[in-house]
């Protein structure tokens, strides 16, 4: 990271490093550095090619004990899985964050360690890793130590992080808990990250808060180049769950534990409800996500739900929580349907569950949004004939599709729709968290259609932010 020293700016100007989330959209970690201080915008894990996953492994690009805190806008794995390796190594600092995402991430990093050990014993006991012993990334320990930096703030509070740095946070929708960071610099300037944007007029969470102003502006671009299908997702799952269900099969759900899930079992409660599928069993095989699901009885007044309807939805599915029950859900040949982590099938009990059920063409793999490059669930919905897991190639027979317009995510024109909102164009505008042809579709219709200063950076480059 040239012109990097460890003590800071040392009394220059702001400045960002962009460590991760660019060109891709995991490992977001955005090094802020400003009045002698620096701050981590995010701290996420990255997922999907083999090359993007080895920077998990390798050490921090700056010293974990230099940084003063980290802010975090959510809880998913892309911006917050890397915090047990932050503070293995050294991180003594506050992560700040809103209640409900430290809520969550008391539920997602200790079950990430977790499975990190549990996927290292089985590759261990089985013998297919390279790796000999097969180690995990950090510890189901490491994960629960990392909860202690933790230090919640309540949306729309200023927030001293250093001296002459304030911090607040704005809902941004996409899940519980997920923030828009507004950060007020020492010399004036004010810096935005947008975190991941939610959907306009979701079901299940509030509308991105609108921001007015901002000099240096981070914005996402996962669906920086595409509309999501018009379609009602309600009128897709009732197709896919009664077709499969005619077949004899089940319905798998490889769904994302946090968000995906619990509108995944609005739309199947409103379904059952209303008689449009059968009256098959709904299983949601998860302890994270039942967990998380749980949360939105905390945070009631953190969504569109009222508490009828998140007590209809928390019911519509049973729980399986042990391995042994998970199993014999596997072996049981009745048609039903079943939720079960990870969203993009890159780990968790869903792959014992795809072994079982892909190679079986009465089945149906229903994924339940973006699906990242280098993914097994891109795979699959790009029509693989097989898959690798647990170092077997497992033959996809199944009929696999997706439900894409469940994505939590703005698509193109809602982003657009929220950066209209601003009252002036920010100085500069930095495009991240997308896929390189997603973002640089998203920087062509920002500079195009609001004629705004717009950049895709590099991995690993910095910028000056005065």
């Amino acid at each position: 990271m040239a012109g990097t020293d460890e003590s800071g700016t040392g009394g220059g100007g702001a400045r960002l490093t962009f460590l991760g989330g660019v060109g891709t959209v995991t490992g977001s970690k955005y090094l802020l550095e400003a009045g002698g201080r620096r701050i981590l915008v995010d701290c996420g894990l990255f997922q999907g090619f083999k090359q993007l996953r080895l920077r998990n492994w390798a050490p921090f690009p700056v010293p974990p004990a230099s940084l003063d805190a980290v802010v975090l806008t959510h809880a998913h794995l892309d911006h917050s899985g890397a915090l047990p390796l932050l503070t293995r190594a050294g991180f003594r600092g506050p992560i700040l964050c809103t209640p409900a995402t430290a809520d969550l991430c008391g539920v997602l990093l200790p079950d990430s360690g977790f499975l990190q050990e549990k996927d290292a014993d089985y590759a261990n006991r089985h013998g297919f890793s390279k790796h000999h012993p097969a180690l995990p990334l950090y510890t189901l320990a490491e994960a629960e130590a990392s909860l202690e930096r933790f230090a919640p703030v309540e949306f729309g509070r200023e927030h001293a992080v250093a001296p002459g740095i304030t911090l607040r946070f704005r809902p941004a929708g996409h899940i519980l808990g997920a923030a828009i960071a507004e950060l007020d610099l020492p010399d004036g300037t004010r810096f935005v990250a947008s975190g991941d944007l939610g959907r306009l007029n979701s079901p299940t969470m509030p509308d991105p808060a609108p921001v007015r102003r901002a000099d240096v502006l981070l914005v996402e671009s996962t669906y920086g180049d595409r509309s999501h299908d018009p379609r009602d997702p309600e009128d897709m799952l009732a197709e896919v769950i009664t077709r499969t269900a005619a077949r004899g099969g089940t319905v798998l759900v490889p769904a994302f534990a946090v968000g995906r899930t619990q509108a995944l079992l609005y739309h199947l409660h409103r379904l059952k409800a209303a008689r449009r599928i059968p009256d098959l069993p709904i299983f949601l095989d998860s302890p994270m996500a039942q967990d998380a699901t749980d949360l939105f009885r905390k945070h009631q007044g953190e969504h569109r739900l009222s508490a009828a309807e998140t007590r209809a939805a928390c019911g519509v599915a049973r729980y399986v929580r042990d391995a042994a029950e998970s199993k014999a859900l596997a072996a049981n040949a009745f048609p039903k349907v079943i939720l079960s982590a990870s969203g993009m099938a890159t780990g968790g009990r869903v792959l014992h569950h795809l072994k079982v059920y892909a190679p079986d063409r009465r089945n149906t793999i229903l994924f339940s949004g973006f699906q990242a490059g280098g993914t097994r669930g891109a795979q699959m919905v790009a029509g693989a004939e097989s898959v690798k897991i647990h170092g077997a190639h497992i033959p996809v027979r199944a009929e696999v599709d997706n439900l894409s317009m469940l994505s939590a995510h703005a698509d193109a024109a809602e982003i657009l729709a929220w950066l209209r909102g601003f009252a002036h164009p920010p100085r500069q505008t930095y495009v991240v968290h997308g896929e390189p042809g997603a973002a640089d579709a998203l920087r062509h219709r920002i500079e195009e259609e609001l004629g705004w200063p717009c950049r895709v950076p590099e991995h690993g480059e910095q910028v000056a932010l005065g």
